[in-house]
């Protein structure tokens, strides 16, 4: 995997999401992780950086739980037809899927859309209290 990979979609989450200062972004120790570019962009906005320790999986535990998911809820031991085919599926599925349908029993069985809309809620709620 390229560092490219990673750091377009970290600027794309950084445009979308409400990320506030000191938010971490959590990865294993991949190469394209400690690249110079994600690396300064990370820095530029205040985000810290988190990795796995090497050799434990645990560390990453929740996303290895959303890639078995992934591969278990999406691909089936099928096959995408193209690559093409293959990022409109999986943005599919999280985007609309994942994200704003599918009931996380982690999160109390609400999807992580409402799990996040239900957070600031409450956060905007105790900051004018």
């Amino acid at each position: 995997m390229e560092e490219s990979l990673v750091h377009d979609a970290l600027k794309k989450a950084l445009m979308r999401r409400k990320l506030t200062k000191n938010a971490i972004v959590h990865s294993d120790r991949g190469g394209q992780y400690i690249g110079k570019s994600f690396r300064m962009t990370l820095f530029d906005n205040a985000i810290q950086q988190s990795m796995s320790r090497p050799d434990d999986p645990y560390d990453n535990a929740f996303m290895e739980s959303c890639w078995s998911r992934l591969k278990a809820e999406l691909v089936e031991n099928g096959a995408f037809r193209s690559l093409e085919d293959a990022r409109i599926e999986v943005f599919d599925y999280i985007e609309c899927y994942y994200n704003r349908r599918r009931r996380h029993s982690s999160l109390g069985y609400v999807s992580p859309e409402q799990f996040e809309r239900q957070y600031y809620l409450t956060f905007n709620q105790n900051l004018h209290s």
